[in-house]
C-alpha cells in the first residue's frame, strides 16, 4: 500500500496535469506553498549577500531564469507539457501541491488574492474600488484558501503586463501577475487544502474588466536615478525609505511581521529593496523579531514583488 506522502504527491500531480490540460502552466509546490524544487544555483550565492535580494539569492551576474536548462527556477519552470510536468514532479517527490503561473499564454491569468489574515475586509475594499472605478467583477473561478481568504481568477489581454503587488490597491488585496503564481485548487499546504468555491468549478476564468485592468497594470512612475555616484545614490535611497524603516521600528507586538512585510514590499516595488534591507532588518530586531524571522519575511517580500512567489 502506498504511503500517505506518496498518495498526496500522486494526487498533487493529478491535479497539476488536469490544470496543464486546460492550458495552465504548473510547477510542484511544497506544503509551505514554495516551489518544491531547490534552486540549482543555491550554492552559488554570494557570501554575506542581503537575504531575499534576488529570486535565487544574490548570485554574481543576472539571475538565471532557467537558461541553464536545469529545473529549480520556481515559476520559470512552469509548463503545460505533460511530460515536463511529470518530470518536475518526479524530481520533487515530496510535493503536496502545485502552482499555476500567471501572465502566461494562452490565458494570461491574473489572480486577485483577498487575504483576510490581517483583520481587514478585502471583499468590501474590492467592492468600494468597483464603485469608485465603475467595474463589477463577473462570475469567475474562485479558490477558497485555508485561512478563509479567496483567490479570484481573471484573464488579461496579451501584451499587457500586470505586476505582482501586496496591498497596493487596498489592505488585504494582493495581486498575482506576470512572474507570480497561484496555489492550485486541490493543493495541500501546512494550513490545509485549497478548494474550488461551490458553483465555480465549471466556470471559465473571466476577462478582467478594463477599468480594473488599468488599475492593476499601472505602475507608479519612478524618477530617473540622479547622476551621482553609487554611494550617493544609496544614501539618497535610504533617506527616501526612512519612513518605511521607522514604520517597522515602531511596530507593537502583533504588528511586527505584518509591518515588516508591508514595508519590504513597498521597498522592493520602488527599487529600494537591496538598499533598505539591512536597515529594515535592524528595525525589525529593534521591534522584537528574531533575525531568522526578519530574514524570512524579507525573503517572502522579495519573492512576491520580484515575481517568484504568489
Amino acid at each position: 500500500m502506498a504511503s500517505p506522502d506518496r498518495l498526496t504527491a500522486t494526487l498533487a500531480l493529478a491535479h497539476a496535469l488536469s490544470a496543464a490540460e486546460r492550458g495552465l502552466p504548473v510547477i510542484p509546490l511544497s506544503r509551505t506553498k514554495l516551489p518544491a524544487l531547490r534552486s540549482p544555483h543555491h550554492d552559488e550565492d554570494t557570501p554575506g549577500a542581503t537575504p531575499g535580494a534576488t529570486p535565487e539569492g544574490s548570485r554574481v551576474g543576472p539571475p538565471c531564469r532557467g537558461e541553464c536548462g536545469l529545473p529549480g527556477h520556481g515559476v520559470y519552470d512552469a509548463s503545460t507539457d505533460p511530460a515536463v510536468v511529470r518530470a518536475l514532479f518526479a524530481a520533487a517527490p515530496r510535493a503536496t501541491g502545485y502552482g499555476i503561473a500567471c501572465g502566461r499564454p494562452p490565458h494570461h491569468l491574473i489572480g486577485i488574492d483577498l487575504d483576510t489574515k490581517h483583520g481587514d475586509d478585502p471583499v468590501a475594499a474590492l467592492e468600494r474600488l468597483g464603485s469608485e472605478h465603475d467595474f463589477t467583477l463577473p462570475p469567475t473561478v474562485t479558490v477558497l484558501t485555508p485561512s478563509g481568504g479567496r483567490h479570484l481568477w481573471l484573464t488579461g489581454p496579451a501584451g499587457t503586463t500586470v505586476p505582482n503587488s501586496a496591498s497596493r490597491l487596498a489592505p488585504g488585496i494582493d495581486i498575482r501577475g506576470t512572474g507570480g503564481y497561484l496555489v492550485g485548487p486541490g493543493s495541500l499546504t501546512t494550513h490545509g487544502v485549497y478548494r474550488l468555491a461551490p458553483g465555480t468549478a465549471q466556470l471559465p476564468a473571466a476577462p478582467c474588466p478594463p477599468s480594473l485592468l488599468a488599475l492593476l497594470a499601472h505602475r507608479p512612475r519612478r524618477p530617473p536615478p540622479p547622476p551621482w555616484s553609487h554611494s550617493s545614490h544609496s544614501s539618497h535611497s535610504y533617506s527616501r525609505g526612512h519612513g518605511l524603516v521607522e514604520f517597522v521600528r515602531t511596530a507593537r507586538p502583533g504588528q511586527r511581521n505584518t509591518r515588516l512585510f508591508w514595508a519590504a514590499c513597498r521597498a522592493y516595488e520602488n527599487d529600494l529593496g537591496e538598499t533598505l534591507a539591512p536597515a529594515l532588518t535592524e528595525a525589525a530586531l529593534h521591534a522584537g523579531l528574531t533575525l531568522a524571522e526578519a530574514r524570512s519575511t524579507l525573503a517572502s517580500a522579495a519573492r512576491l514583488t520580484l515575481g517568484t512567489r504568489a
